[in-house]
């Protein structure tokens, strides 16, 4: 009995060692210059920063290393003894980008058993073309309407102009997203993976808990299984609760990205989602499907602009134009233009971000057979033309999801 509790905590050892390794080297390119400036704006210092390039994907395979060192030590899963195996999960190159984040246990039986098929990669070929779609037609355009919101002077603007702004950038970020993982997970496929979905329709969610629950996914259940579930979960005191619930959101929001900015945001879902868990949930879940949804969204955009905006002070400016104070009017020349040249956009965009699109797809195939099939991929063509076409004519864009 000696021996084996022994070896469960030498194993425990070198379980919190790697952990520490990994999230040390982690927190040492990304936050760095972040924790610098903090330091240096509380002692009134002036220690240099060293100018560090962020190491490309190392939020994402950090965090799949770390699943796979705590499912060995669980026994989730087996340890791998083929190093090119490994290395392989680890930097596989449709998910290093912006993931999404396999867990190890998830992927270690095709690991071995990787089986490539003509569905699979038909599969494959049309989920990556309705990601580029996404990113190339929709994310790209909308983030063309943010930028010429944000480049406002001192973001003096009108109320139907910031509205206009942020709705841009609420759907400019989920095509990007989403884009980026339907062409990961098409390329999985592709190469005989089969990886779970990343996004189900977050904005039709009718609670903040539920639109955490349908947005990057694979992120959310890594917060669950590694952070919240071993802090207690919620089978505890409400207080534990409140504490676990702050320390994954405050979690997700610097894993975002070294600054205040994000730190904000994540708090300010943790506490909307706990207020939900407690006491406004059970009134929310009474309330009218519609009145949910708009809930939900109001509550999701007012968070994208704490997430894209730099500093308080500007945070402060936009919502003070979102709701007249300070504003530049409530409609606006700008405004007038942005609807004119955009709607058509925001239309199918808005559509898209629903189950529609592809509820009638399913439609068409389900009825028309092997004519239905034969439509929708003179379709796909058509979106892969139009996305090669815009693509020789603008500037890079990379996806936004690449910087954190």
């Amino acid at each position: 009995m000696n021996l084996i509790r022994n070896r469960r905590e030498e194993a425990k050892f070198y379980m919190v060692c790697l952990i520490v390794i990994n999230v040390a080297i982690l927190g040492f390119f990304k936050y760095y210059g972040f924790l610098i400036d903090n330091v240096n704006f509380i002692t009134r210092m002036n220690l240099k920063i060293i100018d560090l390039a962020l190491p490309f994907g190392i939020s994402f395979y950090t965090f799949k290393i770390i699943s796979y060192i705590v499912d060995v030590y669980t026994k989730r899963c087996e340890p791998q003894r083929n190093i090119s195996d490994f290395a392989l999960y680890i930097t596989i190159f449709p998910q290093i980008g912006a993931g999404p984040i396999v867990q190890y246990a998830d992927m270690q039986h095709e690991l071995l058993n990787r089986n490539v098929t003509i569905d699979k990669f038909g599969k494959g070929v049309e989920k990556f073309v309705i990601g580029l779609g996404k990113k190339v037609l929709i994310a790209n355009n909308m983030a063309l309407i943010w930028a010429q919101v944000k480049d406002i002077p001192d973001l003096k603007m009108s109320v139907l102009t910031a509205w206009i702004g942020i709705i841009a950038f609420t759907l400019q970020i989920y095509f990007d997203f989403s884009g980026y993982s339907d062409m990961a997970i098409g390329t999985g496929y592709m190469l005989g993976f089969k990886w779970a979905e990343n996004f189900n329709y977050p904005y039709i969610s009718k609670s903040a808990t539920e639109f955490w629950r349908r947005w990057h996914i694979s992120l959310g259940n890594w917060f669950k299984r590694y952070i919240y579930f071993p802090l207690g979960g919620s089978k505890c005191s409400k207080l534990e609760n409140f504490r676990n619930i702050f320390i994954v959101w405050m979690t997700t929001g610097l894993w975002h990205g070294a600054n205040w900015n994000f730190v904000i945001w994540g708090l300010y879902f943790g506490f909307i989602i706990y207020f939900e868990k407690v006491k406004f949930g059970k009134i929310l879940s009474k309330a009218n499907k519609k009145v949910q949804v708009l809930y939900c969204l109001f509550i999701v955009v007012i968070g994208w602009v704490m997430f894209d905006m730099n500093g308080i002070s500007q945070i402060l400016k936009f919502y003070g134009n979102m709701f007249i104070i300070g504003a530049n009017g409530v409609v606006d020349g700008t405004s007038l233009y942005l609807i004119k040249i955009s709607w058509r956009l925001f239309l199918p965009a808005i559509i898209g971000s629903t189950p529609y699109v592809f509820g009638m797809m399913d439609k068409i195939k389900y009825r028309f057979g092997k004519k239905g099939y034969f439509c929708i991929s003179i379709f796909y063509i058509f979106i892969v033309i139009l996305s090669v076409a815009s693509l020789l004519g603008e500037s890079y864009s990379p996806f936004l999801y690449f910087k954190f």
